[in-house]
């Protein structure tokens, strides 16, 4: 990654904190844009800037991050009304659809996307795209149980898929302990509701990395 696109990420999560008001549950994004968010409500807490923030995190990664930063964390089912979420997204199309999951936490991103009034989406100008899918993988979130039988209708779709592994060659699991099949579109994908309908309708298939939609706000940093 260039510093112009670490200037990006930092800079569109700085603007979208500014949304960010006191009082609030705050959902907290995971990744690495979402991170520089994260971070800067603990320093404008430590700051006294800001008070009586609760973050909602969507991974464990990102609770750690927000422990580490001073956040105050909570859950949905202590607060299941979400004031604002502030998170990244690995495309973005003219439409605000998105494509997120390459952290890994599609899914409790969904759910506290799907509890909040606002959802703000900092991306660096790179993750803006005309097609989804034309320059990522397109993350579907499976039970580890006979997760190969997807393959055929995935290939059936226009996907190519393939499991996700951690760096020890295991397959990856998610917090909730599922699989992941990243599934490239050659082109991207030409029917976004198509595709979501179908893989979603799958005995095994938990969700799948397409955010439709949201109608976020969507922040473009520059560097």
């Amino acid at each position: 990654m260039s510093n112009a696109q670490v200037a990006a990420k930092r800079a569109a999560a700085l603007r979208a904190v500014q949304l960010v008001r006191s009082g609030m549950v705050v959902g907290l994004g995971t990744g690495s844009t979402a991170r520089f968010a994260v971070e800067e409500i603990g320093r404008l807490l430590a700051a006294g800037q800001l008070r009586d923030i609760k973050g909602v995190p969507t991974s464990r990664a990102t609770r750690d991050v927000a422990v580490a930063a001073g956040v105050p964390v909570t859950t949905l089912e202590q607060h299941p009304a979400v004031h604002l979420t502030i998170d990244g997204a690995d495309e973005v199309d003219p439409a605000g659809n998105l494509i997120k999951g390459h952290g890994g936490a599609l899914l409790w991103e969904k759910i506290v996307a799907s509890a909040s009034e606002q959802l703000v989406i900092v991306v660096d100008p790179s993750k803006m795209v005309q097609r989804l899918g034309s320059t990522r993988a397109l993350p579907v979130e499976v039970v580890s149980f006979g997760w190969r039988v997807h393959e055929p209708a995935m290939r059936a779709l226009g996907a190519e898929p393939r499991l996700r592994v951690d760096e020890r060659g295991d397959a990856y699991r998610t917090d909730e302990g599922h699989y992941i099949i990243d599934c490239e579109f050659p082109g991207g994908i030409r029917n976004l509701k198509g595709v979501q309908r179908t893989l979603r309708a799958r005995a095994g298939v938990i969700e799948t990395g397409l955010f439709l939609g949201f109608t976020p706000e969507v922040i473009v940093g520059a560097d």
